[in-house]
């Protein structure tokens, strides 16, 4: 099955999930839309100028109003973190854009991807501003920082990263929380592998909350990892897989973070909280509380 994805925001975030899209072969019609219109259109005819190399879709710039007909909407529109600044010190200017195209969304029939950072507390506004029901409207969340911490604890392990089962959940952000006590390489619990120290796993955490700030420092931007993960999600929904992801959503208590939810269809429907000891629970609700605190300084 395939569908009309609309992708708002052409910059470096959305012309690469743009680009993971094509490949992943999940969009019929691909419809990019930019503030910068001209920029917009380049970008499509750039990316049509490719399609003997992708699954068939027809790729064309849009004004906003069309992507009311879309399936599924991804915001990736705003700007990109500094070195030297947090997701949520970007909180106040991307806020404003994403309620703005939040209201132009409101009574939409499809899903909305949040991918703009700080994107769990973005989630929330674009949530209020639509008023979509929470299950519509879906952050990226830490699936990116799951993926990362899959990956490097594939390679300190010496296997391959599908053997790993772990999840980071609550803030896509300084306050993430990996879940070490139920991660599993292959059916083994990961504190029992051999060779596995509880005294690495502080320091391993750091290097997932760091990942985006060391590319930043280096790039710019953080683009090509995201780009793959919102196209595996998109995937997700467009084929109602009714995959077990951590992404953000606005929770039972308000506030939008990232837990495990069944996302197919119908968007991303809770499931049971996952398993924590005490440490990981007291972390997730110092976490919740942030991203509250963070939601509530925007009508200061």
């Amino acid at each position: 099955m395939k569908a009309r994805i609309g992708i708002i925001g052409t910059g470096w975030v959305g012309t690469s999930v743009a680009f993971s899209t094509l490949l992943a072969g999940h969009a019929r019609e691909l419809w990019l839309h930019d503030q910068r219109g001209a920029v917009a259109e380049g970008e499509a005819m750039d990316l049509s100028d490719g399609a003997a190399f992708y699954p068939r879709c027809n790729v064309r710039a849009v004004p906003l109003a069309q992507m009311r007909e879309a399936d599924i909407v991804v915001l990736a529109a705003g700007r990109n973190g500094r070195p030297d600044e947090s997701r949520l010190d970007l909180l106040r200017d991307n806020a404003r854009i994403a309620a703005g195209f939040g209201q132009a969304l409101a009574g939409f029939g499809g899903v909305i991807l949040v991918v703009t950072n700080p994107v769990d507390v973005l989630t929330r506004v674009v949530r209020a501003a639509s008023g979509l029901p929470p299950e519509r409207v879906i952050g990226t969340g830490t699936l990116l920082d799951t993926a990362r911490l899959r990956e490097r604890l594939a390679v300190r392990l010496g296997v391959a990263t599908d053997s790993v089962h772990a999840q980071v959940v609550g803030e896509h952000g300084d306050s993430s929380v990996p879940l070490w006590s139920g991660a599993r390489v292959g059916g083994v619990a990961l504190r029992d592998w051999p060779g596995w120290r509880v005294d690495e796993e502080a320091a391993l955490a750091l290097t997932v909350r760091r990942a985006a700030y060391e590319v930043i420092q280096r790039k710019g931007a953080t683009n090509h990892a995201i780009g793959l993960v919102t196209a595996e999600l998109i995937g997700a929904i467009v084929n109602d897989e009714h995959r077990l992801l951590p992404v953000s959503r606005v929770q039972d208590d308000g506030v939008a973070l990232s837990l495990p939810a069944l996302v197919g269809a119908g968007g991303a429907l809770p499931v049971t909280a996952p398993a924590m000891d005490r440490a990981e629970r007291e972390a997730l609700v110092a976490s919740s509380d942030l991203l509250d605190r963070a939601f509530t300084s925007l009508a200061g």
